[in-house]
């Protein structure tokens, strides 16, 4: 608990059997109240590595529904659980689980709702080991995202976030899309609703176990974001209302 509010941690997982137990023995227990992992039809031992670590909470997809489909079992399980501070952390321990505090902190003493842990703050992405044309695209998009959505965030595409109940409560991420692009579209959904995003500082680490997208995903992912930020834009301008704004 933090500050009487319960706290949950969320690991949506996919091929993470190598790393799960690396990032799960760093997660601060003496803050976080429950662990939910859940692995998206993974071919590897994921469920079964999750299990001996004593996680409560494993749920294992029938069939692969995505990453955005993922987090989207994630969210409604940390609700079901009366969870008031959400924190997604991939399990594949590229983000460091010692900075849950921080962000744990933030919304617990209801400074903002919800927060990003942000690679590109300081320098850390490319001594982390950013390929150097996911960098560029991240700045080319997130500078175009910053302009459509009117905000100032240093980046859209973390995967490290943190938010409050009244936020997922609030935002219809059900209505989002089931693959990568699902971030970007809730964050217009936060923005739509008039919620605010904090940021901290994230050192990044890339190695072969950590989860990435190949270049072509990546960018399909890209023109996704595009597109989420500008049919954001049309609805802000009365060109027609995006359905999962409503």
């Amino acid at each position: 608990m933090y500050n009487n509010k319960k706290v949950i941690v969320v690991m949506p997982a996919y091929r993470a059997a190598l790393t799960v137990e690396r990032t799960y023995r760093e997660i601060p227990f003496d803050l976080v109240d429950e662990v939910v992992l859940v692995d998206d039809h993974s071919p590897d031992n994921t469920v079964e590595v999750a299990r001996a670590l004593g996680i409560k909470h494993v749920i294992r997809h029938d069939v692969n529904k995505g990453y955005g489909g993922n987090q989207k079992t994630c969210y409604k399980k940390a609700l079901e659980l009366g969870g008031d501070i959400v924190i997604m952390l991939h399990p594949d321990y590229q983000y460091t689980p010692l900075l849950l505090t921080a962000m744990i902190s933030i919304i617990g003493n209801d400074l903002y709702p919800v927060v990003f842990g942000s690679r590109i703050l300081g320098k850390g992405a490319l001594k982390g080991g950013m390929p150097m044309y996911k960098y560029i695209a991240n700045r080319f998009l997130t500078f175009t995202q910053n302009v459509l959505l009117n905000q100032k965030l240093s980046e859209y595409h973390t995967g490290y976030r943190a938010f409050s109940r009244e936020v997922l409560q609030t935002v219809p991420f059900d209505k989002c899309d089931d693959d990568f692009v699902f971030d970007n579209e809730m964050i217009a959904q936060i923005f739509w609703k008039g919620f605010e995003i904090a940021e901290v500082t994230c050192p990044t680490k890339y190695f072969d176990e950590a989860s990435s997208i190949n270049f072509m995903r990546s960018s399909k992912y890209g023109l996704g974001v595009l597109r989420t930020s500008l049919l954001y834009r049309f609805s802000k301008w009365g060109l027609g209302k995006w359905k999962i704004l409503d």
